[in-house]
């Protein structure tokens, strides 16, 4: 019986790359075959990743349904991020670099939780603990990844174990100058032209249950944010709509700034009080900048969760 490998709902490129890398490893020590999946789309940023290392035409299968199936996770181990069904899954592995969800198993698993920037970094260390050898290109697609959530290093969560990953991923894929490289990535990243609200409110999305209210969180990372300044009051009133349709006491918008190194917050809640204590501050037309703060997992979601 195969393993689908499979990260959280609205992919991100560690998702998505870590479902390849994983079931390459795993197909590697293991007699069932592992199988990349994804719950979404593909962004434009990893779709990037995987024409740059050949991967164009091998886009994991899109997996909705897992009932009755084996799974190996990647990304998150909260069970809002995944299918319906995910209960009725065989879960045989977690790699992951957030905080410890809400996911449970009736059997033993292989658990690899690191706090470090991505979770392929994990996967990088677990190729090393197994003596395996990193194809050219999933090095290079993982080395992408890592640079990706890691903000070229910017992001708070980065750890020296990212930036030793990166290295010596860029040696192995031949990639000589990956910062040059990751500019090109974030450039794509950053595109907005012809996205609609609801496309933009959720490219990064994820739903947290914060002591029995449902927050929903997107980011938005870009080169210059202010390529959004005349769509601001489209997007709160899309995330006004999104929070009523979804049953969200607040959803919450970071549009990202890595060249000025923080973030505008945009903020639909129930009581914004909450959100304002959780940071210290007043937001002003439902939207305040925060200066440094570059990662959800890190700086919004463990200030925002005690004010539930």
């Amino acid at each position: 019986m195969s393993v689908y490998v499979f990260g959280h709902r609205n992919p991100d490129s560690d998702s998505i790359i870590g479902a390849i890398s994983i079931s390459y490893l795993k197909n590697q020590l293991e007699d069932e075959e592992y199988i990349p999946a994804r719950q979404g789309d593909i962004s434009a940023e990893t779709a990037f990743i995987l024409e740059k290392f050949g991967y164009a035409n091998k886009v994991p299968e899109l997996k909705t349904s897992v009932a009755g199936e084996k799974v190996y996770l990647v990304d998150s181990t909260d069970k809002a991020h995944f299918q319906d069904d995910i209960d009725d899954a065989t879960i045989l592995g977690v790699i992951d670099h957030h905080k410890l969800g809400d996911i449970t198993t009736s059997t033993p698993l292989e658990c690899w939780i690191r706090p470090i920037g991505c979770s392929n970094t994990v996967v990088k260390e677990v190729y090393d603990a197994m003596g395996v050898e990193i194809p050219k290109e999933i090095a290079g697609m993982m080395m992408l990844a890592i640079l990706s959530d890691t903000v070229i290093f910017k992001s708070p969560t980065c750890t020296k174990a990212d930036t030793k990953a990166v290295k010596e991923l860029a040696e192995i894929a031949g990639v000589e100058n990956y910062k040059e490289l990751a500019m090109e990535m974030f450039i794509v990243k950053s595109g907005t032209d012809g996205a609609t609200a609801r496309e933009l409110n959720t490219r990064d999305y994820k739903v947290f249950d914060m002591n029995g209210a449902k927050v929903g969180v997107n980011q938005l990372e870009m080169i210059d944010i202010s390529a959004l300044d005349d769509r601001i009051d489209e997007i709160y009133a899309d995330m006004v709509a999104m929070k009523e349709e979804e049953g969200l006491h607040t959803m919450l918008v970071l549009l990202t700034d890595i060249m000025k190194e923080g973030s505008k917050l945009l903020c639909a809640s129930d009581d914004v009080s909450k959100i304002e204590a959780a940071f210290n501050t007043k937001l002003e037309n439902n939207q305040v900048w925060l200066d440094g703060v570059l990662s959800r997992k890190k700086q919004v979601i463990p200030v925002v969760q005690p004010q539930f």
